[in-house]
Formats: structure tokens, sequence, C-alpha cells
């Protein structure tokens, strides 16, 4: 168990605690490549939350009218 945790403690201390930029630079690109791919998620998250909305307002207005039709 202790040379688990060692192991564990290890590896957390030794991984970099860098923001999303410095991966860019690895990468060989500048800074804005980075944040233009995080933009691109946001964007992408925000719309997946709003179709998921539009979608089940759809569903509960099909329900609401199968009730009234029964």
């Amino acid at each position: 168990m202790r040379g688990l945790l060692t192991f564990l403690f290890m590896c957390a201390g030794s991984s970099a605690m860098a923001h999303p930029g410095h991966w860019a630079d690895v990468a060989g690109h500048d800074h804005w490549v980075a944040g233009a791919a995080i933009g691109l998620a946001g964007i992408a998250a925000i719309w997946g939350v709003l179709k998921g909305k539009k979608e089940k307002e759809a569903a509960e207005a099909e329900e609401a009218l199968e009730e009234e039709n029964a």
C-alpha cells in the first residue's frame, strides 16, 4: 500500500500545471490556436445544451397534445 501511494504521489508531483496555451507551444503553435480550440469547444457545448432544451420542449409539447387528444 505504501508503495502504491508513493508511486501515485510521484506521478502527481511530476505532472505539468500549465494552462492550455502552453500545450499549443509544445505543438509548435502560438497561444491563439489553443484559445480558438477552447472557444470552439465552448460553442459546441452551448449548442448541445440549447439543442437538448429544444428537443425536451418538443417532447413535452407532444405529450401535452397526446393527453388532450386522449
